[in-house]
């Protein structure tokens, strides 16, 4: 069973920049696509933003201009780069991904754990 595992939060202050990163523990043979999730206390998780299996992009409203979504490289498989942090950014993100486990196998989604950003004034 694979794992998805977010890294790179943390604290930071307002107008910084944050990227987080989502690794996958297990072996894998690519990744179809990837999203990013928050979620605000006692709220539902929603969407950040997303990359698709070709590579078009759709980010929310809220973030759209500020936020960067990104295939990975050899440690990670996707990265979430932040940039003009707002205080309203504050919340626990998670990685969202696509992983196929054989050649044009079919792709099975999973969830990281999360990781906590907090901005601050």
């Amino acid at each position: 069973q694979v794992q998805l595992v977010e890294s790179g939060g943390g604290l930071v202050q307002a107008g910084g920049s944050l990227r987080l990163a989502c690794a996958a523990l297990g072996d894998i043979f690519s990744v179809n696509d990837i999203a990013w999730y928050r979620q605000f206390p006692r709220k539902q998780r929603e969407l950040v933003g997303l990359l698709g299996s070709d590579n078009t992009t759709l980010y929310s409203d809220v973030v759209k201009g500020r936020f960067t979504i990104s295939r990975g490289d050899e440690q990670s498989i996707g990265f979430l780069q932040m940039s003009d942090l707002r205080l309203e950014d504050t919340a626990k993100y998670f990685c969202y991904a696509g992983l196929r486990f054989r050649p044009g196998g079919l792709a099975y989604h999973f969830w990281g754990q999360g990781t906590q950003v907090t901005v601050s004034a």
